[in-house]
């Protein structure tokens, strides 16, 4: 959170966009890499993903067979709660896409996303980033083990917790290199799933110490 203020208030974001484009755009909006396969593929991958998370909570198999229902709801009410909050987020959100400015070919001008209310002359629903939060909502998936007890059950969560990061600041960077999102973007949403992983799992845990009969 200290680092995600920090930059905010450093002005970074700019500098870092005028490193990478010009008035004529971004010369790696188009890119098929970073356009066709980091974006259009990672999406669908996260929706098969997705879609494998609610089949395993339903009908367990595999190594989810020794993964208690409670449990497993948390993971998918998670990663909904995550998605479904960054979608809600852009959905109001006035601030538009760096590649929107007019500094780089577009009809918009530089506002802070916490200028609220304010329009920039864009298309706005920019912000958070929409796309990395197809790999950031998965953060619920580690919750679970992250706060176990066992050893092996916390390596586990830590594994998953640090792949889920890297991947997402991955694909962040790719959409940055692109122009469709400043870096701060791709730092708050990870930021908003992290914490709607956290709520969520303190909800689940309650709801089992306080139904102690609930089926784990």
């Amino acid at each position: 959170m200290c680092l995600t203020l920090g930059w905010d208030a450093s002005g970074a974001d700019l500098r870092v966009m005028s490193w990478l484009g010009h008035e004529q755009g971004f010369a790696l909006r188009d890119n098929w890499w970073l356009n066709t396969v980091l974006h259009d593929g990672f999406k669908r991958l996260a929706v098969v993903v997705y879609l494998g998370v609610i089949w395993v909570t339903v009908s367990p198999w595999g190594p989810w067979r020794h993964t208690a229902r409670l449990q497993r709801l948390e993971v998918l009410v998670g990663i909904t709660l995550s998605l479904l909050l960054i979608s809600s987020f852009k959905r109001i959100s006035l601030t538009s896409c760096p590649w929107e400015l007019q500094a780089f070919g577009g009809t918009a001008t530089y506002i802070s996303h916490w200028s609220w209310g304010t329009r920039d002359g864009g298309g706005g629903h920019c912000f958070p980033g929409g796309h990395v939060s197809s790999v950031m909502a998965f953060v619920a998936l580690a919750m679970p083990w992250l706060a176990s007890q066992q050893a092996q059950d916390k390596r586990k969560g830590w594994v998953w917790l640090i792949a889920i990061l890297l991947t997402g600041l991955f694909l962040g960077a790719a959409q940055t290199l692109r122009g469709a999102h400043y870096p701060s973007h791709t730092a708050w949403t990870a930021l908003i799933c992290a914490a709607t992983a956290w709520a969520n799992h303190q909800v689940f845990r309650r709801l089992q110490q306080s139904n102690p009969r609930l089926p784990a």
